[in-house]
């Protein structure tokens, strides 16, 4: 992790359209600039998954970490959990925010949250898909449940164990809601409206967002960019956060060939650096918290769980005391 990284403040928030509630998790780090972040995570998952690549986006904005409804203990709305749906709420986030043409990044189904919002607009300039889906080719959910455990196989036990607590707050019944809608949406022919400057990123193992699919995408999109990370697999956001920070920002400055592979070694999330079993027992009983907090909707014990998730974080892999 970079050395200069410094502790970001985080604070958690309820956007409400209605009877729909986005939580929205803000993390800043004090960075002096306009430029924000808004992060759409994947079907079922929360925005913890984004504990590494946030406060590193932080350093250079504003990130808006968002659990959308029905996500993360969030209540659903109600509403046909569409892409369009799922789309009116991060621009009512923006909105909400007063946000200047943030950058979007959303990973796995997010990608398709996202490209729906950047059909809508033209003000907003740039944006990242990470792990896009789904290969049209392969839109059925059986053969999209043996794509994602061939990718998973190649997932640490962390990120297996923070999946499987989102998925058990997102609760089995509103997942199998979402995922028809996740498999009729159109990537590709959607792609084709967005005028946004784009960079695509994959794993290496990323078998849910296959190089086909990626070509197909890069080929229909007016600007677009594809990069891949050896070693990685479909939860590239988490476990290859440093990778994926650095590509977002090099895309950002322009500074990035219209394909490429990053090696792992440069992507790779390092060892924590003071990591002992006292930090082991103190992050998991934070993120154990924050679970607890996220199903009594007490977003108070969200953020101050997330906030001490975040500094035990920052001791263990950056702080030098």
């Amino acid at each position: 992790m970079p050395e200069r990284i410094r502790p970001a403040d985080l604070d958690v928030q309820v956007y409400r359209d209605g009877p729909a509630q986005t939580r929205v998790t803000i993390v800043s780090s004090g960075a002096t600039t306009d430029r924000a972040f808004v992060l759409v995570a994947g079907i079922g998952v929360a925005a913890s998954y984004f504990e590494f690549l946030a406060p590193l986006l932080a350093e250079h904005g504003d990130v808006y970490a968002l659990d959308l409804p029905g996500f993360a203990g969030m209540p659903a709305s109600g509403e046909e959990p569409t892409a369009a749906f799922f789309a009116d709420q991060v621009e009512g986030v923006i909105a909400h925010y007063g946000l200047v043409d943030p950058v979007l990044i959303g990973h796995s189904m997010g990608t398709q949250v996202v490209t729906e919002v950047l059909t809508r607009r033209d003000d907003l300039t740039h944006a990242v898909l990470v792990s896009p889906v789904v290969d049209e080719a392969e839109a059925n959910a059986l053969v999209q449940a043996v794509r994602f455990v061939q990718s998973t196989v190649r997932e640490s036990a962390h990120i297996a164990i923070m999946a499987f607590s989102a998925y058990l707050l997102c609760g089995m019944l509103y997942f199998l809601e979402v995922l028809p809608h996740m498999l009729r949406y159109r990537i590709s022919d959607r792609i084709g409206l967005v005028r946004a400057r784009l960079l695509l990123i994959r794993g290496e193992f990323d078998r849910p967002s296959p190089r086909r699919l990626h070509s197909r995408l890069v080929a229909r999109a007016p600007r677009a960019r594809r990069w891949e990370i050896e070693g990685a697999a479909h939860s590239i956001i988490n476990g290859h956060a440093v990778g994926v920070a650095r590509l977002v920002h090099r895309h950002l400055a322009d500074d990035l060939a219209a394909r490429g592979r990053m090696p792992a070694a440069e992507a790779k999330v390092p060892p924590a650096r003071h990591a002992d079993l006292q930090m082991v027992l103190d992050a998991t009983a934070s993120r154990i918290a924050e679970w607890l907090s996220a199903v009594r909707r007490d977003q108070d014990g969200v953020e101050r769980a997330k906030s001490r998730h975040a500094r035990l974080l920052w001791r263990a892999y950056v702080s030098r005391s």
